[in-house]
């Protein structure tokens, strides 16, 4: 096959970015906008090794899923790859992805419980992030392009924040501000940022520029003020002159009203910086902070929340917890975690500023035992080193893993099961209807995690031992029902008693772990009452 040649194939799959799967002549061909059981008539415009890429020229056999696209951008914006199927049949295809994964990759058999939506497939955004271009367009990136496709209104996100475009297009076009071009690494405005809490109710607006200030600030607000009305809560700026991809610097400056603005999520009020790390689809989101919180079971816990974004995964579940410690690396989502935590009267949860494999770190340093990890990882996954010292350090008894990459979700899932972690149970999310992207929430557990011990001792019960004729076996039986006798010689050495050697051997001739310190004390306890120590 050859590039520009016309073939005719079926369509039997897509890809995890929605690209319909064919096969020519024993050749894989990837066809964008194309339905899994169409028959369609495409043109090579790229041939690989491996496969080959087309571009859809007709629809020979029209599959039963297609529907007609609902958006005049749809096909050229780099946003949504589903709007010409029905939302069953890309749910069907969603989670038939998370399967496929976890079956492939972890080698896990397991199938996924019923993919879960609230069926609100319009207006369901929180947060635009917005290039700024040539001719003071506004838009999205085309696909694989930085090439900027203008859009007047985007069915995903609030028509407000179509009414705050307009009003930032009047304000460029009157002051004539420049915008930036990437290949000069000249020009002031980067992109128009958006964020709001539910339903809009607050909104907050962030110019990113490459530059130190704006012409003309107030008439900017004013404009704004008009398009918004009371429902702008804040207008920032956000400094950043490196030139790359990166959208946001660490610099921001506010220009009116808060430097945040405040959503509720499960009970949960949550304040929002412009850095900061918030789920676009507020509403799925609860959903699936519920499911979260099912999993981990948090009562009377210890629970670490890796990747903990503005903390609220943690939150959700530290009124049921016993402890909870998030860590993040992104320094205003930590400030914004804590302030949650005051803001919610939550007292029993700590919040560290780091990577995930610094942070895990200096908290086995620490000898932290939770009960359970909330891992919520980047699209990149986890670290290997930071899951084998969940593993094998931290030794929760249940691991909740959040992913928004069922590829990468399976190599970590294959690494913890050969850790000694299984796959319980997941439930794909759809918080990103039309477009590509699919969560997921998942169970692991291990027997070999922490037990907490809790126990009470009735002196009266033991008044007829004393100091004189107190056995080892008197002993033993006095602390063997509640945390096994296994520490008792290892603490009797410890305060140097030498009825006997620690002769408590595991696997491979090593010695039993380290008496816990919980565990050391009640022990103690015993001797003393035995008179074995002072």
């Amino acid at each position: 096959m050859n590039k520009n040649d016309t073939v005719t194939i079926e369509i039997f799959d897509v890809t995890e970015d929605g690209k319909g799967i064919g096969r020519y002549e024993n050749t894989v061909v990837f066809v964008p906008f194309s339905a899994v059981g169409d028959t369609v008539s495409v043109r090579i415009i790229k041939v690989l090794k491996n496969y080959c890429v087309g571009k859809l020229i007709r629809i020979i056999t029209t599959s039963k899923d297609r529907v007609t696209p609902d958006c005049e951008y749809f096909s050229k914006c780099g946003g949504c790859v589903y709007r010409h199927i029905n939302y069953e049949s890309e749910l069907r295809l969603k989670s038939k992805r998370v399967e496929d994964c976890i079956r492939r990759i972890a080698k896990i058999d397991l199938g996924a419980q019923p993919i879960v939506s609230d069926r609100k497939i319009m207006r369901y955004r929180n947060k635009a992030q917005l290039p700024v271009g040539e001719g003071n367009a506004i838009g999205f990136f085309a696909n694989h392009s930085h090439r900027i496709i203008e859009i007047n209104d985007c069915l995903l996100q609030p028509e407000l924040f179509t009414s705050a475009i307009n009003a930032l297009k009047k304000w460029m076009n009157e002051t004539q501000v420049s915008v930036f071009y990437e290949q000069s690494g000249k020009g002031l405005l980067r992109h128009f940022y958006l964020r709001c809490s539910k339903d809009a109710k607050s909104i907050m607006a962030v110019i990113v520029i490459n530059g130190d200030d704006i012409p003309d600030k107030e008439y900017l607000v004013s404009v704004l003020k008009n398009a918004l009305g009371e429902k702008l809560k804040s207008v920032m700026l956000n400094i950043n002159k490196k030139n790359n991809n990166v959208i946001l610097g660490n610099e921001n400056k506010l220009i009116f009203g808060e430097d945040r603005i405040t959503d509720t999520i499960c009970k949960i009020s949550v304040n929002l910086s412009a850095n900061s790390f918030y789920q676009v689809n507020r509403d799925m989101a609860e959903l699936l902070y519920n499911k979260a919180k099912e999993y981990a079971n948090p009562q009377n816990a210890d629970v670490i929340d890796l990747y903990c974004g503005t903390g609220t995964i943690g939150l959700t579940m530290a009124r049921d917890a016993n402890s909870v410690i998030g860590v993040e690396i992104v320094e205003d989502a930590i400030k914004d975690a804590k302030r949650n935590a005051e803001l919610n009267g939550i007292d029993n949860a700590e919040f560290i500023c780091g990577d995930a494999a610094f942070a895990v770190t200096k908290l086995k340093e620490r000898n932290i035992k939770p009960d359970v990890v909330i891992l919520d990882p980047p699209r990149k996954g986890c670290d290997g080193s930071v899951l084998k010292i969940i593993a094998e350090d931290f030794c929760p008894k249940r691991i909740v893993y959040v992913s928004c990459n069922p590829a990468t979700l399976a190599r970590d899932v294959l690494l913890l099961n050969s850790l000694g972690y299984n796959l319980k149970e997941y439930t794909p999310f759809d918080l990103f209807p039309r477009t590509s992207h699919v969560e997921t929430v998942c169970l692991l557990t291990s027997e070999k995690g922490q037990k907490r011990v809790e126990f009470s001792v009735d002196i009266e019960k033991l008044s007829d031992k004393t100091a004189g004729n107190a056995t080892y076996n008197d002993q033993k039986r006095f602390v063997k029902d509640k945390y096994g006798s296994r520490y008792i010689a290892q603490t009797k050495q410890k305060n140097v008693i030498r009825e006997r050697d620690n002769y408590y051997i595991g696997e491979g001739k090593s010695k039993c772990p380290e008496c816990p310190p919980e565990k050391q004390k009640a022990i103690e306890d015993a001797l003393r009452f035995f008179g074995k120590i002072d």
